[in-house]
């Protein structure tokens, strides 16, 4: 207690001297985010416009008035306790140390709550997912890369304590995978996983490469949300169902009776086929959860294709055939091309833990940038 009171008499007290400017604080994100905060920014012009017109506010803009006053607070304390850090008094400077790494944490926390009031979360953002891998150019060098793609999804999923459950699967000859689907159901599953679709390039020597020159090879993921029974409705009349034998590796049952479906959805044509399991009622659900998600997919981007067509980072089919991610194994570096971020130590990267994860994040800061972009352009 009296050492906070001496701390906060010495603020006082240097807070009435001049001096040169103090080191900035902890980013909250991107430094595009940093940026909007900045003093004088797009950003801080909008907070104190709508501070200015706070008894016209709604709960929702009152409570981020308020937030972005405490946050205003702070960075004052913050510039008024790094002053100290040049006081002669050692115990003194020890003090506003501690306090500076409490008040930098503190603007952080204000300034994530600042962008949760102000960028809207998506209908999709709390819901499970479908996740489509597909080779691409490049032979079996292409579903060899697929076969690591889908394991550092499914090793990703365990990371985040989700539930991973393999609908199909179509390995190669060598170990490799044609393509494969899952669902994956948890917390926040889809807002982390739905910029990960599109075109996933990679750049070594393959296994079977006898002079030892670098190939470059392709693989597409997809991102489908799964929606609830409210979300969409469909008309059993809409539907034809068909049953088959499955095609394949998968043991003598599955390939001598009629386990494998294949619904049409009538009126769009889109098809969602199922033969991973021995029966016939489980493999029809999964194809059933596949075709809901590829039609939900399909009306959220009618929705939303206006909205975001200016974006770099896209959701959905549009961004499919974009080339999002290069993984240069000589160089051990992934670079992911939408926000010219490179991560090095690939090992570690395609192991889906705390490496994607770090890539995962800086892809939701920079979403969150554009955004708040097109929020403040249109109010301002």
């Amino acid at each position: 207690m009296r050492s906070r009171l001496l701390l906060n008499v010495a603020r006082c007290f240097w807070t009435r001297r001049t001096i040169g400017p103090a080191r900035r604080y902890v980013s909250c994100g991107t430094p595009q985010l940093e940026e909007l905060f900045a003093r004088g920014g797009p950003l801080r012009t909008y907070l104190e416009r709508q501070a200015g017109s706070e008894s016209q506010l709604q709960f929702r803009g009152s409570e981020l008035v308020a937030v972005a006053k405490l946050l205003s607070e702070k960075e004052q304390e913050l510039q008024e306790t790094e002053h100290l850090l040049h006081d002669e008094n050692e115990d003194l400077r020890k003090l506003a140390e501690n306090e500076i790494t409490s008040c930098q944490k503190e603007i952080a926390q204000l300034k994530h709550q600042i962008i949760l009031l102000l960028v809207p979360s998506e209908e999709t953002d709390e819901s499970d997912l479908i996740l489509e891998v597909t080779a691409g150019v490049g032979g079996q060098e292409a579903m060899l890369f697929t076969a690591e793609m889908f394991d550092m999804y499914q090793q990703y999923a365990a990371f985040k304590r989700w539930h991973f459950e393999t609908l199909e699967y179509f390995p190669s000859e060598i170990g490799g995978l044609r393509h494969a689907s899952a669902s994956i159901g948890g917390l926040e599953a889809y807002k982390h996983m739905k910029f990960e679709g599109g075109v996933h390039r990679v750049q070594r020597v393959p296994k079977t490469e006898k002079q030892g020159r670098i190939h470059t090879s392709t693989m597409t993921v997809a991102i489908l949300p799964q929606p609830t029974e409210i979300n969409l409705v469909i008309n059993p009349k809409d539907l034809r169902i068909d049953t088959k034998r499955a095609s394949g590796a998968g043991g003598q049952h599955v390939n001598t009776t009629d386990s494998a479906v294949r619904i049409v959805h009538l009126p769009t044509g889109v098809v969602s086929e199922c033969q991973q399991e021995r029966s016939q009622l489980k493999n029809r659900e999964m194809a059933m959860k596949k075709l809901r998600a590829k039609l939900y997919s399909m009306r959220l981007e009618e929705e939303t294709s206006k909205r975001y067509s200016a974006r770099k980072i896209q959701i959905g089919t549009k961004g499919r055939s974009e080339k999002i991610r290069t993984y240069n194994f000589p160089q051990n570096r992934v670079t992911d091309h939408r926000i010219n971020k490179s991560l090095h130590d690939l090992e570690t990267f395609m192991q889906g833990e705390y490496l994607l994860d770090e890539l995962v994040q800086s892809l939701k800061d920079y979403a969150d940038y554009e955004s708040l972009v097109e929020i403040i352009s249109r109010k301002l």
